[in-house]
This record gives structure tokens, sequence and C-alpha cells, in this order.
């Protein structure tokens, strides 16, 4: 027989290894809703990084029981049974992050049925107020633990707490919860008897700073999330401002950071932002904007449910991951070089500042703008007249083959 000491060892190795793996798996993520009011565009906004160790992702099209809806998706999940963020035909928009402090430990449940009722979400509800419907009509029915956030074509824009048995709603229309129209969220709640079960405090006190500066000079919008606080590199308790700050001047040497609790994290699979509906009878004009990596190694492509597909450099056959996600995890492996270890979750600034004389950003931003200008010049068109779906899909492919083929161009030895 073991001795008392070595099988408590045992004992505690294997929860720690156990415990490790279910953190590698949940939704640790950073995110906002924001409604018309508090945006520049004047629509709702939401947008989440997702942070998980599931890190080959791609987009997938679905037919619900009642609406169409485009959803982001492991690349191994072939048919596509869990959603991580998605958008649907009539303007409903939803996703979510883990909140461990709402998983009910006494049923034994962790929110593993998070991304399927997200699915089973997209496919039915067209309204805000339809989800919360959805929430007490299956309240018990689900293992949940999570932040939903949702926004639809009505300018609807709130948070759901949810546990499997209850759920709180958090409205952006609520000055008392939300005095500016936005409220940000990671992965803990307000609602849990225990929020110390929680994470991303860190996250969650930067995230909040950078969207008080975006409020309060009227650039929450989705230029601004994309590209600073979907790629924010800063450490909120260790100001470290990477880059910003003098670079050694030996190449020998070269700056690193840990991103483990940065908003970009090495464990971020994705970025999504949405951009609501104009109007009820305009819900074709919501507009999903993805990028499928982390957000520091590749370009925001805009899509539409209502085009009726996905763009091919975003979408696989079966378990493979796409073009653009597949890219990404390239550039990934040359700005975190070091696999030893806990090394892995060590950026190479000196790298991302400095590839081709101008830094990876810099690159990026510039193919990225581009997108944004393009889709932007025809969100307008179509205002004024309702395009066919046909060639929005045309127009969607468009831009996500010119990302892909710029990125490639920009980065020839990337490979």
């Amino acid at each position: 027989m073991l001795s008392s000491k070595r099988q408590f060892f045992i004992n505690v190795l294997a929860f720690l290894i156990l415990a490790a793996g279910f953190l590698a798996y949940a939704e640790e993520c950073t995110l906002i809703v924001a409604s018309g009011k508090s945006t520049a565009s004047g629509r709702p906004l939401m947008w989440k990084n997702r942070d998980t160790s599931q890190l080959l992702n791609k987009l997938m099209y679905f037919k619900g029981a009642k609406y169409k809806f485009i959803g982001l998706i492991d690349a191994d999940d072939a048919e596509g049974k869990e959603i991580w963020a998605g958008l649907n035909e009539v303007g409903l928009a939803i996703m979510n992050s883990q909140a461990d402090d709402l998983s009910l430990k006494q049923k034994k449940y962790d929110g593993a049925g998070n991304g399927a009722f997200m699915k089973k979400a997209l496919g039915e509800c067209a309204t805000v107020d339809e989800f919360e419907k959805l929430l007490a009509r299956e309240k018990g029915k689900w293992d949940l633990a999570a932040n939903f956030g949702v926004i639809d074509a009505n300018g609807g824009a709130a948070f759901f707490e949810t546990s499997s048995d209850y759920f709180t709603r958090f409205d952006t229309g609520d000055k008392k919860v939300a005095p500016f129209g936005y409220i940000v969220r990671t992965n803990f709640s307000y609602t849990s008897p225990d929020f110390l079960q929680g994470g991303g405090f860190i996250r969650f006190e930067r995230m909040s700073h950078l969207a008080e500066m975006a409020w309060s000079t009227g650039q929450l919008e989705v230029k601004f999330i994309l590209q600073q606080a979907a790629r924010d590199l800063n450490h909120e308790k260790l100001h470290s401002y990477p880059l910003s700050r003098p670079l050694p001047e030996d190449p020998a040497e070269p700056l690193y950071i840990n991103t483990n609790d940065t908003i970009n994290r090495n464990s971020t699979a994705a970025a999504v932002v949405f951009s609501g509906a104009p109007s009820p009878d305009r819900p074709d004009l919501a507009t999903m904007w993805v990028i499928i990596g982390q957000p520091i190694s590749s370009v925001a492509i805009p899509v539409w449910p209502y085009a009726g597909r996905v763009p091919q450099a975003a979408s696989a056959p079966g378990q493979e991951t796409c073009a653009l996600n597949a890219f990404s995890r390239k550039l990934v492996a040359y700005l975190y070089p070091d696999r030893r270890g806990r090394m892995p979750q060590y950026l190479n600034v000196t790298r991302l500042r400095t590839y081709g004389g101008e830094g990876v950003l810099a690159k990026l931003f510039r193919i990225e703008n581009q997108v944004l200008e393009r889709a932007q010049l025809q969100l307008q068109v179509w205002e004024k007249k309702k395009e066919s779906p046909e060639r929005v899909a045309e127009f969607q492919e468009s831009l996500a083959d010119f990302v892909l083929q710029s990125l490639c161009r920009e980065f020839p030895d990337i490979r």
C-alpha cells in the first residue's frame, strides 16, 4: 500500500491536472455590450475576444429551427454542435464568457452546455426579449455558467448572468447598471454568492478604462474595438506599455512580455465584433466582424448571414481549420518562438515591433483599414438599395480573399 503522504501528493497532482484541463477549455474571454446611445455609429455594438485552448477556429453557416445564422466554431467540431459567437438573419447576435462562479458544484455543472445553448438561441430567437424568454423556458434543463451578451435589430443590448437554475438581466438601457450605455464583462459575475471563484479581474479593469476613454472621446465603434481593445497588450497592474517602451539595444536580448493577463492573450483564438442593424426592417445590414486567430496575428473580415454562406478563406470541411486561421498560427509561432515550459505565454515584442522594418501591427492595420473602408462604402450603398444575397456573398468573399492574399504578401517568410 502507498504511504499516506505519497497518496496525498498523488491526489493533489491529480486534482491539479484535472483543474488545468478544465481551465484550458473554458471560455475565458473579454467582452463588451454597448447600446446605440453610447456608440459613434448609433448602432448597438458587441465584442468578444475568445480565449480558449481550442486555438483552431473557423466560421460555419447554419439553418436553425427558425432562422439562418453564421457561427464561430472550433475547427474540429465538424458538425458545428457548439457556437462561440454568432449572428442570425434577423439581426440577433450572441456571445459568451465562462463564469465559473455561476457553476453549480452540487450538480457537477460547469457550463458545458454554453456553446450548444447559443446555437439553439441563434436558430430560434429574434430579439433580446425572446432570448430572455428562452432562458426562462429552458431553466434547469441545461448545464450553463456564462455571461451571455445579446444584441438585436430593435436596438436591444444586454448581458445575462446565467446559471443552470437562474439568470439575471443587465440591460444597457438601465442607468443603474450601465450609466454610460455600455457594460464590460470578463469571467466573473455580480450575482454569484462567491465572485472570488470567477476570473479575469485584471482584464476587466483594463477594458473598463479603455471603454471609458473610448466613450468619452466618441470613439466607441468597430475600429476602436478591433485595433485598440482586441489587440491591447498592456498589463493593467504592471503598467507595462510594451508598444511604447524602449527596446533593448542588443538584438540578442529581445523584449518579452507575458500575455496571460493582457486582453490580447496567448490563448486568444479569435475576436468577434458585432455592429447591429440600423433598424428592425434592415437586419441584413447587421455585420459580424471576425479576426480568426490571435488578434495581433491576423486581420478582421466582415460577414453577413444574409449572404447565405461564409467565405472560403474562413471556412473548411470536416475537422480542418480555415486558411486564415492557418496563417495566423504560423505568425503566432514566429511571435512566440520559445516552446519550452511556460514560454509559449511570452510574446517577443521586439519581433512584433520590428518585423519588416515597420512592425507586424503596422502591416495588419494597413490591410485592415482598407477592408474597413471598403465595407463602410458598400454598406452605405446597401442602405440606399437592398442588394441580392448573391452579390453580398461575392463581396464578402472578395474581402476575405484580399485579406489572405495581402497577409501572404506582407509576410512572405511566414510559412
